[in-house]
């Protein structure tokens, strides 16, 4: 099972403020662990929403907002990509992450191909793994 593991962004990550050499530390033998499990795939921080931009889709027309965004509780700081046994391992790595000061993180699994049912043919199927096959020689999956 693929995890998305997406960390919730907060004040001081919506005003650039880097993390302290002890975070890095303690999140890069965190990661190692993970890594060395065979349970990260991904993982990387992002920068503030002030960064980013966002764009509604509304028929044809695209509409391009500029951040920053005012609504921290719905923005993200980082992610990881994981791949865990269930529910419960990715629950037990995740409680293991080296935060505190009412830090945020959210889960969910990742669609599978059987989740999508007889909707995904043969066809569909067949495309999919072409993509992933692309992404893989890439060096960028």
């Amino acid at each position: 099972m693929r995890f998305m593991v997406l960390v919730k962004a907060n004040e001081d990550s919506e005003a650039g403020v880097m993390p302290t050499t002890e975070m890095l530390t303690a999140m890069g033998a965190y990661n190692e662990e993970l890594a060395k499990a065979g349970v990260m795939l991904a993982g990387e921080g992002l920068h503030p929403s002030a960064n980013g931009k966002r764009v509604r889709f509304d028929g044809k027309q695209r509409v391009v907002t500029d951040g920053p965004f005012p609504e921290t509780k719905e923005l993200l700081a980082g992610f990881w990509l994981w791949e865990a046994p269930s529910w419960d391992d990715a629950l037990a790595w995740l409680k293991r992450a080296p935060f505190d000061g009412g830090t945020e993180i959210e889960i969910r699994q990742v669609f599978e191909d059987a989740d999508f049912g007889e909707a995904f043919t043969p066809e569909l199927r067949e495309q999919e793994q072409k993509i992933r096959d692309t992404v893989a020689t890439s060096g960028r999956g």
